[in-house]
Order: C-alpha cells, then sequence, then structure tokens
C-alpha cells in the first residue's frame, strides 16, 4: 500500500521581463504555490499552480494549515476519499479561489505520484485517446507598449510560420475602433485558414458594450471570444452567446463541478476553459470534462500545458491545448527542468513516468530562497 509519508509546500513570487497588459490588469510578476508529496515507497509526485500577482502566500498557507494534514499517513490510491476529506476541511475558508487552488496541486500531486509508481507516463494512467501528441494554440497578442497592429500581426504570423494552426490574441482594453483594428490586421497576417481565438479577460460590465466590440470582431470570423464578463455573470455570457456568431468560451476560473455545472446548463460556453490547477485539480476537471461531454462541449483547458498536455490528450472531447512559446507570460518555464516540445502545431508528449519533468530547485532558491520549501509530515 502506497502511504504518504510527507508533503512540501512553496511560494514563489517571479518576476516578469516586461511589465505586461491585458484588458484590465497590469502584471509585472506571477507568484506560484508548489508542492511536493511524497511516498513511504521513495517515490514523490509534484503539483503547482498560479496564485495571482500577489498573495502567493495565502495558497501555502491553505495548504501547510488545512490541506496537507489531511493526507499524511494515507494511501495515495484513495485520491478520490481524500479529494472530498480536503474539500470538506476547506469548506468553509474554500469552495473557490485560493484554497480550492491548493486542493488542485495536492489532487495532481497524487496523480503524479501515483503514475510514476507505476512506471507510466500520466496520460497512460489516466488511459489516453492519443499516444504521443495533442494539438495546441500558440497564445499571445498582449498589450505592450509601442506595440502596433502591424507589430501584432507579425506576432500571430511568427507562430503560423512555427507551425501553429490556430492562435491566440488579447482584446478589450482599447476602445471598440482600435480593437477592430488589431484584430483585422491579426486575421490579414495569419490567413484565413487559420484558427483566431480572441481573449477578453473579463473586459466588459454589460451585454450592449460587448456586443459593440463583439459585432465588429464578427467579420474577421474569430474561433471564439474567450471571458468577454467577469467568471461570475454567467448570464451575461448567456445571453452574448445566443446574439453572436462567435463562440463564447469562460470557465478559467471557476472552481468546482457544481459550477461549471450552472455555466453549462445556462448554455454560457460552447468552449470550457475548465485548468486542472484552478477547479479542483485531475479529479475534478475530469468529471466537469465528462459532464461537458455529455453535453457536447468541448474542452480547451487554460494556461500550464505542462499539466493540460497529458489530460487532453486522456480526454476524447478536449481540443487544444494553449500553449506559450516563451517564458515572458508564462514564467512557470523557468521554475521546471523539462519543456515540452512541439511540432507542426501539436505538443510532443513526454515518454518519462508521470508528469515528466521535475521542479528546478536552483531556479526556487533564485526566486524564493533556500528556505522556501516547508514540510508537513507525522
Amino acid at each position: 500500500m502506497p502511504i504518504i509519508e510527507s508533503v512540501q509546500v512553496a511560494s514563489v513570487a517571479v518576476p516578469l521581463d516586461k511589465v505586461t497588459s491585458f484588458s484590465t490588469r497590469t502584471v509585472s510578476e506571477r507568484h506560484y504555490c508548489l508542492v511536493k508529496v511524497r511516498g513511504k515507497d521513495g517515490n514523490e509526485g509534484i503539483g503547482f499552480c498560479y496564485v495571482g500577482s500577489a498573495g502567493g502566500d495565502v495558497a501555502r498557507i491553505a495548504v501547510e494549515q488545512l490541506l496537507a494534514p489531511k493526507l499524511i499517513g494515507q494511501n495515495s490510491h484513495r485520491s478520490e476519499g481524500l479529494w472530498m476529506e480536503m474539500y470538506n476541511e476547506s469548506i468553509l475558508q474554500g469552495r473557490a479561489g485560493a484554497v480550492m487552488r491548493g486542493i488542485s496541486i495536492l489532487d495532481t500531486a497524487l496523480w503524479d505520484l501515483n503514475a510514476r509508481a507505476a512506471g507510466l507516463p500520466l496520460h497512460h494512467y489516466l488511459g489516453s485517446v492519443v499516444d504521443d501528441r495533442v494539438p495546441a494554440y500558440a497564445s499571445g497578442g498582449y498589450y505592450l507598449d509601442g506595440k502596433t497592429p502591424a507589430k501584432l500581426g507579425k506576432e500571430m504570423e511568427s507562430y503560423v510560420k512555427q507551425g501553429f494552426k490556430a492562435v491566440k490574441m488579447k482584446v478589450g482594453r482599447l476602445s471598440p475602433v482600435e480593437e477592430e483594428a488589431r484584430v483585422k490586421a491579426a486575421r490579414k497576417a495569419i490567413g484565413e485558414d487559420i484558427l483566431l481565438t480572441l481573449d477578453a479577460n473579463n473586459a466588459w460590465r454589460d451585454l450592449p458594450t460587448a456586443l459593440e466590440y463583439v459585432r465588429r470582431f464578427e467579420a474577421y470570423n474569430p474561433y471564439w471570444i474567450e471571458e468577454p464578463f467577469s467568471p461570475d455573470a454567467i448570464d451575461l455570457h448567456a445571453a452574448l452567446a445566443r446574439q453572436t456568431t462567435i463562440n463564447v468560451a469562460t470557465g478559467e476560473m471557476e472552481a468546482g463541478r457544481w459550477r461549471f455545472r450552472e455555466l453549462i446548463d445556462a448554455g454560457g460556453a460552447a468552449i470550457l476553459q475548465s485548468d486542472a490547477a484552478v477547479c479542483g485539480g485531475i479529479t475534478e476537471w475530469r468529471r466537469i470534462s465528462a459532464y461537458a461531454d455529455a453535453k457536447g462541449i468541448t474542452v480547451c483547458p487554460h494556461w500550464m500545458h505542462d499539466l493540460h498536455a497529458p489530460l487532453v490528450a486522456a480526454t476524447p472531447n478536449a481540443r487544444f491545448v494553449e500553449f506559450f512559446l516563451d517564458d515572458q507570460v508564462l514564467n512557470f518555464r523557468r521554475l521546471i527542468n523539462k519543456q515540452l516540445t512541439f511540432k507542426n502545431g501539436d505538443l510532443i508528449l513526454h515518454k518519462t513516468p508521470g508528469l515528466g519533468f521535475e521542479f528546478d530547485e536552483a531556479a526556487i532558491k533564485k526566486y524564493a530562497g533556500k528556505d522556501a520549501w516547508k514540510k508537513i509530515s507525522k
């Protein structure tokens, strides 16, 4: 029986090389919460999530004080039971946000631990649909000082030249006329055969404003409009979906299958972007994806391609992994020792057990100090 011996947790703040903006926020650094779950047999699994641009210790405290103690001495194969026990233990403080992210990363670490112990890559341990690769879209198009529509077009075109069949750009920060010029430049640069997706990052507060933008975008045939409103405005997502030809995509900040059921049943998402590092871990992500499949909804998970590539490989209704080619935006890449590679728009899956990579301890020490890890054990 594989018994959990200890949990280690760290909070790491990694600065961006350039201050980066999207519709509603400007970011200069990113905070990550990391965990290592170790079994008495010597196997170890890892988990990780993005916590925000400040306050990374909130998730660390949740792991250290609420969640990790529930795992010590337990059978790591009892992942369903451990998930519910962590959820119940933190129900007053959690159900969403940083606490659910804590559950997510511990659950991920359990799956990684068990896959490593079995000697299988995570996608094979889960029961894969495909063996070696998954489709990805190149994510970028952020706002930077001096970045004209023409420069944005060049960026999008560069992804296509590297083999990607789908790309994503930001929208919603500027006026409707200015945003239309950006979308027009992107479409002209990539051609008609490439999927163009648009991410508004909760830019709009009401339906008339959203429609003012979206109706301009329709002429350029985008595949989806992502997060047009606050994640709490499910009714507005559903209303927009009824009034535009563009697929509405959302769900990256949602947590728990119950909230996703509400979103899906309201008609608020044609594309579901559930994030396993946010929604409750791999255990909960699989439940959500199965419900979406029963409703005929495609899943294209948000962020963290290192985590989501094997999940997409093992999920029949998952289409794309979001992929960042460098560490300017998703600088979590600096914290691990092995990167996914890509070819012709596909990510090549790791063939080594579990997630297929480890934390880069030198990088963690650089960004969080030599005493970054806090250990929880009996």
